[in-house]
């Protein structure tokens, strides 16, 4: 990238001794240390006969060594900063790792004749994958001990784990750099050997045929990465000769490739935010051809699953929040699916696991998790039954088709993370394994509760919230609230061990079950996004002024939270409502939201013009840019604000919170603290690592509580 005269001059960064005297650094109240300043080179960016200044886009190039030296100084800032919290960081971490169970395993899976288990070791950052044949009294083997794999590298992700069906191959994608693009590799579970196949660019995930020589991948493009290509490889065989044998032109439509459970197809499925797409290969037929389930259709979403002599489809055709249909094996059109089971105007159907002998259903309704069964034998139903206010029912992992039981997972803000086994006839369930929290936790000592705000339309938004016994309702306790609210995403209200260390201190932890997600149903979702976006916002700050109403906490002991599309809320309430938060963390924020969704060459853009808008359309960019964070900062005092990114950033590139940041210190007209930390070797992620994640939060906490002691 070119840069105009005088640009190294510019780059006033006290921190790093550049000695630059452009601009004179706010001093913040707390220290007598000047933040860095980040030059001004404007840009103009003219589309629909508007014109926007960026006074930072040049900061769009991770590889100017300019840019380095300011992310640098951000962070050395931050240390400077903070450092009188450094023993409280370090026992923040001591404290929260102190709950980890280090050696500990997840709880056996059959499947294929092997029972499937990942183990951690004391003091060992990375999973070991492990199998016993036939028993769990069997010999273990170790499949990947992921610690001697990532040894000498920064960031080290394995995920995509697929066995070929006799059970000899491993199949597994690696990132080192944590931008999400996984070479496919090969392991020979009998002798060790990583075979000499190495495909590059995958989405890490493999699709074995039955032939155990051949697998499907997705292929991403290298700028993009967008995932848009299912190539056929043969072990063996060079990658470059690897055989394409699907494209997804459209570039609004992702693509990836999977095994049917039943083992008996290889399913290709191009989804967009609201199409999907299906193709279906015999699994014993390799060198056949795709044929297409159901040609997609605007607005209609479907998923498949095959189970003896029909498939089964989730879908949103004719049915806002889904209904089940199936279909015969030979006519997979539309016109021939019957319907399972129909529309329910409250009830989300989130997905379906087919068994032999029946089906389970993931459901929502009025926010909350069910677990739905489905005879197929008697044709008879009924729901599992779960008594908190709050808590989180969904089905877990179940490969095998021949058996009475299902395993679920359950949980709640109070209670650890279950595993059940769920047995159908009897209607019992068997608590497999609880996660087991060090240190003395005791559900007892804690109190959760579900309430719901009145959002400025009217409508219900709800609000789950955890606190230790004894925190006072009296508006003088720190609270902090948290919000996503995009692509449908609910979050839920799960179990945190790490998030004892602020409950113990006395925060309550809320979260806003938003608009954006999908925790009351479809319309939830269709009610938060494109033109109704605002909506997202809006619910948050009457989240928030409910639980001040109810003197929950007050403006002065009130925090928010948002990652990613939740960072996107975060950048747009401190716009709207700057006077309602005490203090903000934003991480890995999308702020930037018209530069990035006018470039088609970032990662993600195109397939998300169905969630936020195309503004090369007029009335899209017009929309959008009343509500994007970085358009919207302006000369007014902001809350303390700690914002948090990764270079190496797929999702969220680190240059949009970096100029949010560089902004908000231009502009905003108080003495607050705004700190930025950028990790140098991560991604949207963050570090690689049960651990190393930890010193993150640490920080985001020692932040927090240095606040709300005026430290």
């Amino acid at each position: 990238m070119k840069h105009p005269p005088g640009f190294a001059v510019l780059l006033c960064v006290t921190l790093i001794g550049m000695g630059c005297k452009e601009k004179k650094s706010t001093m913040t109240e707390q220290t007598n240390v000047a933040p860095p300043v980040a030059p001004k080179v404007p840009k103009k960016l003219t589309i629909h006969g508007d014109t926007r200044i960026d006074n930072y886009y040049w900061m769009n190039d991770r590889a100017d060594p300019r840019v380095i030296s300011y992310l640098q100084a951000e962070n050395a800032y931050l240390d400077t900063i903070m450092q009188p919290q450094r023993e409280l960081r370090t026992k923040l971490y001591e404290e929260m790792r102190g709950r980890i169970m280090e050696t500990d395993a997840s709880t056996p899976y059959l499947k294929n004749g092997y029972y499937y288990y990942t183990r951690y070791e004391s003091g060992k950052e990375y999973p070991i994958y492990c199998r016993k044949k036939g028993s769990l009294e069997a010999d273990e083997e170790v499949m990947l001990n992921v610690n001697e794999l990532a040894q000498g590298h920064a960031y080290y992700h394995v995920q995509g784990l697929q066995v070929s069906p006799d059970n000899r191959l491993l199949a597994f994608g690696v990132d080192t750099v944590s931008r999400r693009k996984y070479v496919l590799y090969v392991k020979e579970l009998e002798t060790g050997r990583i075979l000499p196949d190495a495909l590059p660019d995958t989405n890490g995930e493999a699709a074995w045929a039955n032939d155990n020589q051949t697998f499907f991948y997705t292929r991403k493009h290298p700028e993009t990465l967008r995932e848009e290509r299912i190539l056929r490889h043969k072990l063996g065989e060079a990658p470059d000769r690897d055989e394409q044998v699907f494209m997804e032109k459209d570039e609004t439509f992702d693509v990836d490739v999977s095994r049917s459970k039943s083992g008996k197809y290889i399913v290709i499925r191009s989804t967009s935010t609201l199409s999907s797409e299906s193709r279906i290969l015999e699994a014993d037929q390799p060198q056949g051809h795709f044929r297409v389930f159901q040609p997609r259709q605007k607005d209609m979403l479907y998923d498949i699953e095959h189970l003896d002599d029909r498939f089964y489809v989730r879908t949103n055709w004719q049915a806002q929040n889904f209904r089940l249909m199936e279909c015969p094996l030979d006519k997979t059109g539309r016109d021939h699916w019957k319907e399972v089971m129909p529309h329910r105007p409250d009830v989300l159907l989130e997905n379906f696991e087919v068994f032999r002998d029946f089906l389970a259903l993931g459901e929502r309704r009025n926010g909350l998790t069910r677990l739905h069964i489905l005879n197929l034998l008697n044709q008879q139903d009924h729901y599992l039954h779960f008594d908190e206010p709050a808590y989180v029912a969904e089905i877990g992992i179940n490969p095998e088709m021949d058996t009475k039981e299902l395993r679920y997972s359950y949980t709640s803000m109070t209670t650890p993370n279950s595993t059940y086994d769920y047995n159908i006839e009897t209607r019992k369930s068997e608590l497999k394994k609880r996660q087991e929290v060090l240190g003395g936790y005791d559900p007892v000592n804690y109190v959760t509760e579900r309430l719901y705000a009145t959002a400025k339309d009217g409508a219900k938004v709800p609000i789950s919230l955890v606190y230790k016994k004894g925190f006072s309702k009296d508006g003088n306790s720190p609270l902090l609230l948290y919000g996503y609210g995009s692509y449908g995403f609910s979050m839920d209200p799960a179990f945190s061990s790490v998030r004892l260390s602020l409950l113990d201190r006395g925060f309550a932890f809320a979260i806003a079950h938003i608009r954006g997600g999908e925790e009351l149903g479809r319309q939830w979702y269709e009610d938060g996004k494109l033109f109704k976006k605002m909506n997202t916002f809006t619910d948050f700050i009457a989240c928030a002024e409910h639980l001040v109403a109810q003197q929950y906490t007050s403006p002065q002991h009130l925090y928010a939270q948002g990652g990613s599309a939740g960072g996107l809320l975060m950048g747009a309430v401190v716009n709207l409502r700057p006077d309602l938060w005490h203090g903000v963390l934003a991480g890995v924020p999308f702020v930037d939201v018209l530069t990035t969704m006018l470039d088609e060459s970032i990662p993600l853009t195109t397939s998300e013009f169905d969630e936020w808008g195309n503004p090369a359309h007029k009335d899209a960019y017009e929309y959008m840019k009343t509500y994007s964070p970085y358009d919207n900062v302006s000369a007014k005092a902001y809350p303390n604000m700690l914002v948090t990114t990764g270079l190496h950033d797929s999702q969220v590139q680190y240059w949009e919170p970096a100029k949010w940041v560089a902004k908000l210190r231009e502009l905003k007209t108080d003495n607050n603290l705004l700190l930025l930390k950028t990790d140098m070797e991560a991604g949207h992620g963050g570090a690689s690592g049960r651990f190393r994640a930890l010193e993150k939060t640490a920080l985001e906490y020692a932040f927090l509580l240095k606040l709300e002691k005026g430290n």
